[in-house]
Order: structure tokens, then C-alpha cells, then sequence
């Protein structure tokens, strides 16, 4: 049976990806399921899915920081990812409509994403 080595650095954005899933759910899910408990059931729920969040973004940074990313490189990948996250959760579970500002932001963000990694 052939061996598939994968990159790295793809592990590293899925696991991103899955962490900002978690998280983004962590910081907001409370108001769409929890609107109506306790404000200490809304921080228990957010903490426990907090630590499924974490259990994907250490391992991400560490990939990348064994990859040679630096910590500005992480931490702007982050926050593009966290936006490509936020805005369908926004759109599809919130049912907040979409404004071009949305498309501005990222636009913005692509930039920060350049003057980052242009020294690459």
C-alpha cells in the first residue's frame, strides 16, 4: 500500500479552519441556542467548545511554526480564515443579510495578507 505524505502546511490551514469552526461557534452559538439560559450555561458551553478549538489551533501553529511561518504570517492566516469562517455562519445560521462591506473587508484583509508575506 502507497504511503500519502500530506503537506503540512495544508494540515495546518484544515486544522485552522476546523479550529475558527469551533470557535466562531464557541463565542456566538449561545445566542442562537442558549438565548434564554443562564449567562453561567452560555460561558460553560462556550468554554467547552473553546477547548475543541484549541485542540485544532495549537496543533495548526505548530505546523506552520515548523514550516517557517512567523507569527504575524500565523496570526494574519488566522484572521482570514476567521472571516471565510464568520460570514456564512453569519449569513447561514444567523440569517444576517450580506453587505458588500463584507467583500471590503476581505478585499482589506488580502492586502494585510501581501505587505505580510512579500518580504517571502
Amino acid at each position: 500500500m502507497k504511503d500519502i505524505h500530506l503537506n503540512p502546511t495544508f494540515i495546518a490551514l484544515g486544522c485552522l479552519i476546523i479550529s475558527n469552526c469551533f470557535m466562531t461557534m464557541a463565542w456566538y452559538g449561545h445566542l442562537k441556542f442558549l438565548h434564554h439560559a443562564p449567562l453561567w450555561q452560555a460561558i460553560l458551553f462556550g468554554w467547552l467548545i473553546a477547548l475543541m478549538e484549541y485542540s485544532f489551533m495549537i496543533p495548526a501553529t505548530r505546523y506552520l511554526d515548523q514550516q517557517g511561518w512567523t507569527l504575524g504570517e500565523m496570526k494574519i492566516t488566522q484572521e482570514v480564515v476567521t472571516l471565510i469562517v464568520f460570514v456564512p455562519f453569519m449569513l447561514f445560521l444567523f440569517k444576517q443579510p450580506f453587505k458588500l462591506d463584507y467583500l471590503w473587508a476581505m478585499l482589506c484583509l488580502m492586502g494585510c495578507v501581501y505587505f505580510v508575506f512579500r518580504g517571502q
